[in-house]
């Protein structure tokens, strides 16, 4: 992960848990994007794991705030990859994974025997805020966000496609539009122009991420006005260089040939204003004129004498 999308996770991490229905729609998506149910005989355990130690504070709190519940957090590192610590947020016992999985919406009781049925409740998020609350969950359990001094991208990783449709579909009640594709195993919801991923920084309540997000691509946007500008300027003047150094040459192998003084007045007078400015642009050879002249009056003269090189280079070649 990024340090910027730390820094990111880490203030969402800390943002006071407002409302119990924002909660729990908190706490759904997190279970779903990285949340694995153990049911046996033996064993009935809810299982939330994360690499970030403020998403498992996170995790702990909304499950203290939710249902009054005191889960177990256990640590290690990763024996693959970088060997990063990796937390489990653990909830155990029967009656407290089944009170957590009717309340989130992932059980239900058969009205007609009577027993518990495994489902996952389709929508449900009916008010904005808890639709910010889960898009909130979901980038604290699998999002990242790459730091935009280099480019524009954010994705949450989602572990099957009907989670990723419910990202998608959340964010586009918010007018955010985004698309996901199958990454090995996971789906991937991604967005990548800066103006959505600030919308989606909004969204979640990310503000001071959106303030430093804002003001690196303000940054980022000047620089790349200015280099813009700059390219610009340089191909202008290599080509004013350029320009001005095949009207030399003609014009020395006018006066070589012909002679300045053979020229009309007006050719002699650009030709002598430009072998004596050499570096000078048009609209600076129009000025140092007497009288003075339009720069397109410069560059018809100039146009002239090039014309006339042409024709003694040609005449030459005949000859030889």
């Amino acid at each position: 992960m990024s340090s910027y999308a730390r820094q990111v996770k880490e203030e969402l991490a800390r943002r006071p848990i407002a409302a119990e229905c924002c909660a729990r729609a908190e706490l759904r998506a997190l279970l779903e994007m990285r949340g694995e149910l153990v049911l046996s005989a033996q064993m009935q355990r809810i299982i939330i794991q994360t690499e970030n130690a403020s998403t498992a504070r996170r995790i702990f709190s909304l499950f203290k705030y939710c249902f009054a519940l005191t889960p177990q957090v256990l640590s290690g590192r990763k024996r693959r990859l970088y060997k990063k610590n990796a937390f489990s947020v653990q909830i155990c016992g029967k009656e407290a994974v089944l009170t957590v999985l009717q309340a989130l919406g992932f059980l239900t009781v058969d009205p007609q025997e009577g027993k518990y049925l495994l489902y996952r409740q389709e929508g449900g998020l009916q008010k904005a805020c808890c639709r910010r609350a889960y898009l909130r969950g979901a980038f604290l359990a699998s999002g990242s966000l790459n730091n935009p001094e280099r480019d524009y991208h954010l994705e949450v990783i989602s572990p099957c496609e009907s989670y990723a449709r419910s990202i998608t579909e959340t964010l586009a009640a918010f007018g955010l539009p985004a698309r996901f594709f199958q990454r090995k195993n996971n789906q991937v919801v991604y967005i990548k122009e800066g103006e959505k991923i600030s919308e989606f920084l909004r969204i979640i309540a990310a503000h001071g991420g959106l303030l430093s997000f804002e003001n690196i691509r303000v940054v980022k946007g000047v620089r790349n006005k200015i280099n813009r500008l700059v390219n610009c300027e340089t191909a202008n003047l290599t080509r004013t260089a350029l320009a001005a150094h095949e009207q030399l040459a003609n014009i020395r192998l006018v006066t070589n040939l012909i002679g300045l003084e053979n020229l009309p007045p007006s050719l002699q007078e650009i030709a002598r204003l430009r072998l004596r400015y050499p570096e000078a642009t048009l609209k600076e050879l129009a000025g140092l004129a007497h009288p003075a002249l339009t720069k397109s009056t410069v560059n018809h003269r100039l146009r002239r004498l090039n014309a006339l090189a042409c024709k003694i280079k040609k005449a030459e070649r005949h000859q030889g």
